[in-house]
């Protein structure tokens, strides 16, 4: 069972559309089940544009999570991660803080620079080059927008003058950051509340930290403890063989340099458990899992999460 200073938090996590069908009330049921299991909260990707013939398309993040709002009054709501770069601040935050207050303070918010990418920034008229240079300048601009209730701001990229936004946030919105380059422990020591990053090993994690804590020192700032997290796949059946089986043809390919099994939790839930304590000592507390598996298995996923986080309570 995992041991760390912090509670650990098993959350669930949707990319690419799982189910069999393009039917809605598939994700709606998805959505009820994790409500009734106490599960913590739900996190969706962000991708703008689909893939050739439309298969494996992603919903828009935040109109997904609109809906599941309306349908539950417990679960949280987190994007993983949004990528900020695409939108301008100014709809950005509007968008985000009228979510989080009709959600009644549930949202959950990771920003990024999104994938390799090159047509999602052409088809947004954002130069690619200049999307790390756009996230710096945005995120404490939709600070500012949630904070003070006037704002002019002139920057490389976005000028306002005397802009007023409501509602704000129903509190404080922490801004995580997803990414595993030097640049983005950069940018996360600067200006992040939290990191959650995917296709990471243990021993990048914890390297990770240690990297973003200089460079957080090097701000005059310091990453609260607990707000280190990861991204990772799973799949629990009876044994590793037939979790590996099931989860194969799911798993991201993200990594020449590592094998797919070696980023996530595959096996019997003392496997999962197993895989889970690695990053927890590595420093990581707070867990989006991805079920890998065929669509018929993700709600038996579903609960096998919520045993996973009866196991490390």
């Amino acid at each position: 069972m995992p041991s760390g200073r912090f509670p650990v938090v098993l959350s669930v996590g949707l990319g690419p559309w799982p189910f069999a069908a393009p039917d809605p009330d598939a994700f709606w049921r998805f959505i009820d089940r994790a409500e009734a299991l106490a599960i913590d909260s739900l996190w969706l990707s962000d991708r703008l544009l689909s893939p050739p013939g439309g298969r494996a398309f992603v919903l828009d993040p935040l109109i997904a999570l609109a809906g599941a709002a309306a349908r539950t009054r417990r679960l949280k709501l987190g994007t993983s991660v949004y990528v900020l770069p695409l939108r301008h601040p100014v709809l950005a935050a509007k968008e985000l803080a009228t979510l989080d207050f009709l959600a009644g303070g549930r949202l959950l918010l990771a920003v990024g620079v999104g994938v390799e990418s090159e047509p999602e920034y052409e088809a947004c008229g954002v130069p690619k080059a200049e999307r790390g240079a756009r996230l710096d300048e945005a995120i404490p601009l939709l600070r500012r927008l949630w904070r003070e209730p006037m704002v002019t701001h002139q920057g490389r990229f976005f000028s306002l003058h005397a802009v007023s936004l409501d509602p704000k946030p129903l509190g404080p919105m922490p801004i995580w950051l997803g990414g595993r380059s030097d640049a983005a422990y950069r940018r996360l020591g600067r200006l992040g509340d939290g990191w959650l990053p995917s296709s990471i090993t243990p021993a990048e994690i914890a390297a990770g930290i240690r990297q973003i804590q200089r460079y957080a020192a090097e701000a005059g700032r310091e990453i609260e403890a607990d707000h280190f997290g990861v991204l990772l796949a799973y799949c629990v059946a009876d044994s590793r063989e037939q979790a590996q089986r099931l989860a194969e043809p799911y798993l991201l390919r993200s990594r020449s340099d590592q094998p797919p099994v070696a980023l996530a939790a595959l096996g019997t839930l003392a496997d999962c458990i197993e895989a889970i304590e690695r990053r927890v000592q590595a420093g990581a507390s707070k867990f989006v899992l991805r079920p890998a598996c065929p669509p018929e298995l993700l709600e038996e996923q579903l609960e096998a999460l919520a045993a996973l986080q009866r196991a490390v309570d």
